[in-house]
């Protein structure tokens, strides 16, 4: 099994295969185009980072600046917003639903490191996927961990860390995040 196939199944792989840092370098390059481009040119499928993603909706406006790890595996449903110094670390499938609004400097993270200190320095990792339902409010530098669902409506406060699903309609707060 190829390391793209193991981190596409959840499995352990190294992240330094060549391969995944070839699809990584393509990444680098539509992000650093987007975050250059002018703002008109970052909405849409204007945006270069359109034709890198897996699904573009309608509507879907990234701002400047911005960072994602592959970008293939993420998928922006119609009228998706993400603000300023959002990332999205998407070694697993993103999905983020119709209508959603992320905060600025809010992360996506699907990449979880190796818990052996010695398999750390070697790239072991595995992925989980993160999905975002429709019309959910993700507030400034809150954090949704690997594996974790955010059901349709739910708002994750500023500053939270999502470790564990969010339930439709839902505001979470604090670290770990907790339903209020």
């Amino acid at each position: 099994m190829s390391a793209l196939e193991a981190m596409r199944a959840g499995d352990w792989y190294s992240c330094l295969d060549p391969a995944l840092e070839k699809l990584r370098a393509a990444a680098r390059e539509a992000v650093h185009a987007h975050n250059l481009a002018p703002p008109e040119a970052r909405m849409g499928a204007d945006s270069p980072l359109a034709s890198l993603f897996a699904g573009w909706g309608g509507g879907a406006h990234i701002e400047a600046q911005f960072h994602c790890s592959y970008g293939c595996h993420t998928t922006l449903g119609a009228g998706v917003y993400l603000n300023a110094g959002c990332v999205i670390l998407d070694s697993a499938a993103v999905t983020i639903g119709d209508g959603t609004l992320i905060g600025p400097r809010a992360q996506l993270i699907c990449a979880d490191h190796h818990r052996d200190p010695k398999k750390r320095p070697l790239g072991i990792e595995r992925a989980a996927p993160v999905t975002i339902g429709r019309r959910v409010w993700i507030g400034a530098a809150a954090l949704i961990m690997p594996g974790v669902t955010v059901g349709d409506g739910a708002i994750v406060a500023a500053g939270a860390v999502a470790t564990c699903d969010v339930p439709p309609g839902a505001t979470v707060a604090g670290v770990p995040a907790r339903v209020l």
